[in-house]
């Protein structure tokens, strides 16, 4: 059983600050989404209850990617496969990093699953899955909270807004999870220094064969946090707390 997983280097969303209601990136490490992580633990559970395969994590991003990687190492990944751009990539939408992960995947031999996060920890589009689908022509199967494979089909139970769907589909498949469908493991210190000396195979952007247009479908203009207008009233005691929540219609009577 060969598992891949794609996985989204982001800021740690714990460390942005903001200044003048725009985020603040400098100097703020990078980690992998929380559901990127959820989707990991999904595939290297199947590996060990099926008992034999490899789990491949395959992501893009900048120069920094190679030390980030070594987080999904050490989680229970086997392999990296990693496309770096110091530039291209840091703005790139998700049509585009699409493209990169497909042409990436297509490098690996005999795929039997691809997983995904059902959304990115920054943006949470929800795109990526669907794309890589799309252009690897794969069935697609999202909103997975249960997994089990038997045999070349794949049993996922999909937890929607108000129903549990269960459907079969057949081997190679592109599923997305959701952050519920299991509890990442936390790497043991040996797990950590194990890391470093796994496989990795790093390829430039400009390596890929993506054709001559590569130009994004959405452009961000800008990013800024919620204005915060708060009236700052000073209370001396409970009373007096009481009576400017219900000043602001915050509790009743």
């Amino acid at each position: 059983m060969n598992l891949v997983v794609a996985m989204k280097q982001i800021p740690d969303l714990q460390q942005i600050r903001f200044s003048n209601r725009r985020p603040v990136l400098a100097d703020v490490p990078k980690s992998f989404g929380n559901i990127d992580k959820n989707a990991l633990e999904a595939a290297v559970l199947i590996k060990e209850s099926y008992g034999d395969g490899k789990v491949t994590v395959v992501s893009a991003g900048n120069e920094e990617l190679e030390d980030t990687i070594k987080e999904a190492l050490a989680a229970g990944a086997d392999e990296a496969f990693l496309i770096t751009d110091d530039n291209a990539l840091d703005d790139a939408d998700s049509s585009i990093v699409a493209q990169v992960l497909t042409e990436a995947i297509k490098q690996l031999e005999d795929v039997d699953l691809l997983l995904f996060g059902e959304g990115s920890g920054d943006n949470y589009s929800g795109q990526m899955g669907p794309r890589v689908a799309k252009l690897l022509d794969l069935p697609m199967v999202g909103y997975a909270s249960a997994i089990e494979i038997k045999g070349d089909t794949a049993i996922v139970v999909r937890t929607l807004e108000d129903v549990e769907e269960v459907v079969e589909v057949s081997l190679p498949a592109v599923i997305t999870v959701q952050s519920g469908i299991n509890e990442p493991r936390i790497p043991s210190v040996t797990q950590i220094l194990k890391a470093g000396r796994k496989p990795k195979t790093v390829q430039d952007l400009e390596d890929l064969d993506l054709g001559s247009d590569h130009k994004n479908q959405v452009v961000t203009i800008d990013i800024l946090a919620p204005e915060s207008n708060r009236k700052q009233i000073k209370v001396n005691n409970a009373s007096q707390l009481l009576d400017a929540l219900k000043n602001e219609n915050l509790i009743g009577g």
